[in-house]
């Protein structure tokens, strides 16, 4: 017994490695399969929960990177020196040198603050901290002392044993550039309306200047590589116990990846099973989000029609005072005078009686209005359609037979009918 504890415990140790690269490989799988599973949201029709947006990054006030220049959003810069030297080691057969070398990095900045993410519709603020970024390439050089660059833009002290070489790197989102973002929207402290920003709550927290596609392969490459590193340690466990020790049978190789193949298909299954639960209560959540916006226009446009009517009767009140006042000056002259002050003092009273002005803005919010609902329900189709498309997706749809979970109907006019809200103004 003792003498096989030793390999039971390393057995154990190369198995619990094996099963964290499992885990990890496993998380990657569910992230690309979130940002598969994710509909392209325009800025004002996000909602509060994970969404996904394309766009622009804007700023009011972009920052100029430090190396390259360029107008950013955010950014990050370093720089490496160089250094050698030669250390003595004693060995067996007296000291021995070597020769060692390797980067240090000297100097370090950047800035970041919160900044928009652009598209048709409109803007939404995104608060970059806590994301994990993919950034462009700003600025990458490396130089000698012989370059001004070398002491303009590092430090003036070099590190010990250095070769004069400096290594300078920045990275950043450059303003304007293209965005794919998908993180957790939530309602902002200081305005009615939404943002992106890190959340307890949220599955995924991205900011890139790649496109969907690159991240996702990029997930994907992840994904097999720590997969095929989890088998390849669980193989391992049967080469230890197989190495020096006469055992000729390779049924211990076969234990160990089928223990493996086991393991990563009852995790495999709990990580589909969970993303078809989330996909369908994600479009649970967007039917939710039309029937929000068509109360909203319930409640709110008769309101602003009422108040309309009310301010276009307070001007047309106004407006037949100062008529009947021009009236009664031009046929008693005597009174001209009184009648003029108190025509002054209506036009100080109510410098701005423009009734064009609130129409036009009633008009503006009608069309915010339906834009709202057309976006919530072009975003329910899209999840519903995702939705659908994985349950009838070898081989999720054998996960979704087994959990019983149904095709979700996509909206329709005919069958989503609503009174519509009437808008009458009386002249």
């Amino acid at each position: 017994m003792n003498a096989l504890s030793p390999i039971i415990w390393l057995s154990l140790l190369i198995g619990a490695l094996a099963l964290v690269c499992l885990i990890v490989s496993l998380r990657y799988l569910r992230r690309k399969r979130l940002i598969d599973d994710l509909p392209t949201s325009k800025t004002q029709g996000v909602f509060i929960g994970q969404c996904e947006l394309k766009g622009t990054a804007e700023s009011d006030e972009p920052f100029t990177s430090y190396l390259a220049g360029r107008r950013c959003v955010l950014y990050k810069w370093t720089v490496q020196e160089h250094w050698s030297r030669t250390t003595v080691h004693m060995t067996s057969k007296g000291p021995q040198s070597r020769r060692e070398s390797g980067w240090e990095e000297v100097a370090k900045g950047g800035k970041s603050a919160p900044f928009y993410l652009k598209d048709d519709t409109g803007v939404i603020r995104i608060q970059p901290k806590g994301a994990k970024l993919y950034t462009t390439i700003l600025f990458e050089k490396e130089c000698t002392r012989k370059n001004p660059l070398y002491y303009d833009k590092g430090p003036d002290k070099a590190v010990a044993n250095s070769t004069h070489r400096r290594r300078f790197h920045e990275i950043g989102i450059p303003l304007h550039a293209n965005l794919y973002v998908t993180g957790y929207s939530r309602e902002r402290a200081d305005v009615v309306a939404p943002e992106i920003a890190q959340d307890k709550k949220a599955s995924l927290f991205v900011i890139a200047t790649r496109s969907e596609k690159q991240i996702g392969r990029r997930y994907v490459r992840w994904f097999w590589f720590w997969a095929v590193l989890g088998l390849l340690i669980a193989l391992g466990i049967g080469l230890y116990c197989n190495w020096g020790r006469g055992y000729s049978s390779s049924v211990i190789y076969w234990l160990t990846a089928g223990g493996y193949l086991l393991v990563f298909g009852l995790g495999w299954l709990w990580m589909v099973y969970n993303s078809l639960v989330r996909l369908y209560n994600r479009a649970q959540q967007g039917w939710s989000q039309i029937e929000v916006q068509l109360k909203r226009r319930a409640d709110l446009i008769p309101r602003l029609v009422e108040c309309v009517m009310g301010y276009q009767s307070h001007e047309r009140g106004i407006q037949t005072a100062v008529a009947e006042l021009r009236s009664q000056a031009q046929a008693a002259p005597d009174m001209a005078h009184a009648i003029g002050t108190t025509l002054i003092a209506l036009s100080e009273r109510y410098p701005e009686l423009k009734a064009g002005e609130s129409f036009q803005a009633l008009q503006q919010e009608l069309a915010s209005t339906e834009q709202r609902i057309a976006l919530a329900r072009a975003y329910f189709n899209d999840v519903a359609t995702f939705y659908n498309t994985r349950l009838e997706t070898i081989p999720d749809r054998f996960v979704a037979a087994l959990a019983r979970l149904k095709l979700q109907a996509l909206w329709q006019a005919e069958s989503f009918e609503r009174a519509p809200v009437k808008v009458a103004l009386s002249e």
